[in-house]
């Protein structure tokens, strides 16, 4: 019994000191806690407790019945996406779109921060950083605006050109499949790349100068400079970067998409946003539930890519998230 109470007093003095230890930390550091109090409080409302309305995709939703009393039809509105005829279609468009984007995209910034680092005139750094920051300021309407007008086959600069190349007005653009996949990943491209090599360049300024010094004692060239010191320093970035953006294949943007999409090039532009924002709100009878059930599996499949890559880097490679 002597042994138990002992036993006892040395739990009971242990979660005293933690306790006191606790309120200590709390006392001491309470303006950090209330700077990150409000984040979390915004992912608390709008991120976690809105997750309780999943529930609609297993069930059929009515305005009478609401989230919690519509009738349960368990994973039919999943089984009703798997069947549909525009299953395949908007999911190899949304799959085609996100990597054709992420292979040609990806790649683009890294090279433009080693290029802009590697430059020996600051003004003439400062310029191309200028100029190819501006587009990501453009908005989305704006820059669609701006492809309607560049390559309108009979106003825009492209029609112009090839009429007077050719000598005789060519086709639509926008009415073909093929070109509307291009235009939209190259304009996306155009329109962030400058903007991403800001992280890439703010790694770079890292580096250690004294290893360049070195290098060039050793007779090594910029370009070898380039890819055995600045390369390495950012690949550890960029391999993060890139699990963040597996997670988001799935997720092409809506608003572009949408502007630039019409009848002629539906086949290749309807995507899985963009069918989730007719089959919910546009058409006659929306279904919401069905709506619902078509996002979720959007979002568990970037979370199950988003999983699997990590998982990839953290075995072949020294990044990941987790």
């Amino acid at each position: 019994m002597a042994y138990i109470s002992s036993y006892k007093l040395q739990q009971d003095s242990r979660t005293t000191k933690v306790g006191k230890t606790f309120t200590k930390n709390i006392r001491m550091h309470w303006q950090l806690l209330l700077f990150i109090a409000l984040p979390i409080t915004y992912l608390i409302i709008f991120k976690y407790i809105p997750m309780v309305g999943v529930q609609i995709a297993f069930r059929k939703f009515t305005p009478t019945g609401g989230i919690f009393h519509s009738e349960w039809v368990g994973f039919y509105q999943l089984k009703k996406f798997f069947e549909s005829y525009q299953f395949e279609r908007v999911l190899t468009n949304t799959i085609y779109l996100s990597f054709y984007s992420l292979i040609v995209g990806f790649p683009i910034p890294i090279i433009l921060a080693l290029c802009l680092n590697a430059m020996q005139s600051a003004r003439l750094r400062k310029t191309v950083q200028f100029i190819i920051y501006i587009p990501h300021f453009i908005s989305t309407v704006v820059l669609v605006g701006m492809i309607l007008q560049l390559f309108n086959n009979s106003i825009g600069i492209y029609g112009i050109l090839m009429t007077a190349i050719t000598g005789s007005q060519p086709g639509d653009l926008f009415a073909k499949s093929s070109t509307f996949i291009h235009m939209y990943v190259w304009s996306g491209i155009w329109q962030s790349m400058g903007w991403s090599t800001i992280i890439y360049t703010a790694a770079l300024s890292n580096v250690n100068l004294e290893l360049h010094d070195a290098a060039q004692i050793d007779g090594a060239s910029r370009f070898k400079q380039v890819i055995h010191i600045d390369f390495p320093t950012i690949l550890p970035i960029a391999v993060t970067l890139l699990i963040l953006s597996s997670g988001n294949i799935m997720s092409i943007g809506f608003e572009k998409v949408y502007l630039m999409q019409n009848q002629l090039n539906l086949s290749a532009s309807e995507v899985i946003s963009t069918y989730v924002y007719k089959v919910g709100l546009t058409q006659g009878s929306s279904d919401y539930s069905y709506a619902s059930a078509i996002g979720l599996f959007n979002s568990l499949v970037n979370m199950m890519l988003l999983v699997i890559v990590n998982a990839f880097s953290r075995k072949f490679s020294d990044s990941s998230l987790w």
